[in-house]
């Protein structure tokens, strides 16, 4: 069967374009790697334990700390979002548990499950954290704040019992809330962002931030500004943080440490490009220096029946990237876009640009590196490999992965590039991965090779 309609990515950006495709009269299918809708922002738990895919939305009875893990991660306002979004998927056909590795340009979508095939396909396949190294960042009970989220929203588990929240970035505070209402002892969330006072432009966002920060209150988790983990220390695991004080450039001014068993520590996000880069599609430069796809004003690519929405068009939010999929699906059905729609959405991409601004990474965290920091933890790359690369003429990410192999390893430089690029004096280039997602030797074989007297 050939789908009218192809979406890759089940957040909120992909919910809405195929919800919106769907009512206009368009056979869609919705594709995801999670067994689950919502994406990351609106990450369900299994059916089990209480997730929200089927439609008429059981109660589960459940007791004790679940239950106060539970309530943690469902709050009300997300919530009826996300049942708004997937009440909204009537007539889609779901692909869930489904990661998309290839994509070709005749819209063959191969997946470790099979292949599918559209007439049209829409990218939104969000972005995945931006990750600084430091000394000990890959002891076990390190992680990031989306990895920390994930647990607790995927799986209903507490990432420790003393956990440390730290990095820059609003992302900090409903990880800090939700663990700290999960049950967790949150010793404090350190944000090396100084002035904040540009936000009072946005009140509803600002009103947004103090509802995390009145539950941060109720729970005595202390949030620090301009302050950075620059260490994480534990012989096996980790046991405790070394926090300083920091200048406007992260430079550390005074130190102090801090007994954790468990640090979620996230500096934004980088979106996740490897489809459309596979298909050609043009990029850009968001104003943070990250790579996206570029799109017209009805988020269209430069590939023809191709659209992309979310994050993979530039972080900014669950709000920006459900108007992006509104948009995107009307331009794909040729039906009039509502009243008020893109208004909204400037303004959204007007206040992450502004988020951008408030919360830059600043590459002051290349002083705290020592010579056996591991930059790559794939490949156990140090920071004296980089150097010694750099030293032998490397002068691009591109010669530190062939002299050093930063980025070679498991996750193809998804952790460690953006790293690599700040190191080598660049900003992170596209990803330009022929396999998006590791897949096993069998679905590889399966796909159709074709001869290379095709290209003569």
């Amino acid at each position: 069967m050939k789908y009218d309609l192809i979406v890759i990515g089940a957040g909120p950006a992909g919910m809405a374009a195929a919800g919106t495709a769907a009512r206009g009269g368009l056979r869609v299918a919705l594709v995801d790697s999670a067994a689950q809708l919502g994406g990351q922002f609106h990450r369900q738990p299994p059916p089990e334990l209480g997730g929200g895919n089927v439609r008429d939305d059981p109660t589960h009875e459940r007791l004790g700390r679940d239950q106060s893990i539970e309530q943690a991660i469902q709050a009300p306002a997300p919530r009826r979002d996300f049942l708004r979004l997937r009440d909204r998927l009537t007539g889609v056909d779901l692909h869930l548990g489904c990661r998309v590795w290839a994509v070709e340009p005749s819209f063959a979508v191969h997946h470790d499950g099979g292949t599918l095939t559209g007439e049209r396909l829409l990218i939104a396949t969000g972005a995945h954290d931006r990750v600084v190294p430091f000394p000990g960042w890959d002891l076990p009970g390190v992680m990031t704040a989306g990895g920390a989220q994930a647990l607790l929203k995927g799986n209903l588990v507490v990432a420790g019992r003393r956990i440390a929240v730290a990095g820059t970035g609003p992302f900090l505070l409903p990880v800090a809330a939700g663990l700290a209402a999960a049950g967790a002892r949150v010793v404090g969330v350190f944000e090396a962002a100084r002035q904040m006072g540009a936000l009072a432009r946005y009140p509803a966002k600002l009103a947004e931030g103090a509802g995390y920060a009145a539950t941060l209150a109720r729970y005595r988790v202390p949030y620090h500004r301009g302050q950075a983990v620059v260490a994480a220390h534990g012989a096996d695991e980790l046991a405790k943080v070394t926090v300083a004080k920091i200048d406007d450039g992260w430079r550390a001014i005074r130190t102090r440490e801090i007994e954790c068993d468990a640090l979620a520590v996230g500096y934004g996000f980088v979106p996740q490009l490897d489809l459309p880069v596979q298909l050609g599609c043009a990029t850009t430069r968001d104003s943070d220096g990250s790579a996206i796809v570029a799109v017209d004003d009805q988020m269209r690519t430069s590939i023809t029946g191709v659209h992309a929405a979310g994050e993979t068009t530039g972080v900014g939010g669950a709000e920006l990237a459900e108007l992006d999929g509104i948009i995107a699906g009307h331009s794909i059905t040729g039906t009039p876009l509502p009243d008020g729609v893109r208004r909204r959405r400037e303004r959204a991409r007007a206040f992450a640009r502004l988020l951008h601004e408030v919360f830059p990474v600043r590459d002051g965290w290349r002083d705290r590196l020592r010579a056996d920091t591991i930059v790559c933890r794939c490949e156990e790359v140090p920071y004296q490999a980089i150097c010694d690369a750099q030293a032998l003429g490397a002068v691009d990410t591109r010669s530190l992965k062939l002299l050093a192999r930063p980025g070679m390893g498991w996750c193809q430089g998804r952790m460690c590039g953006y790293a690599v690029a700040r190191l080598a004096g660049e900003d992170p280039p596209p990803p330009r991965r022929p396999i998006a997602q590791p897949i096993s030797l069998q679905n590889l074989a399966a796909y159709p090779l074709r001869s290379t007297n095709d290209d003569a």
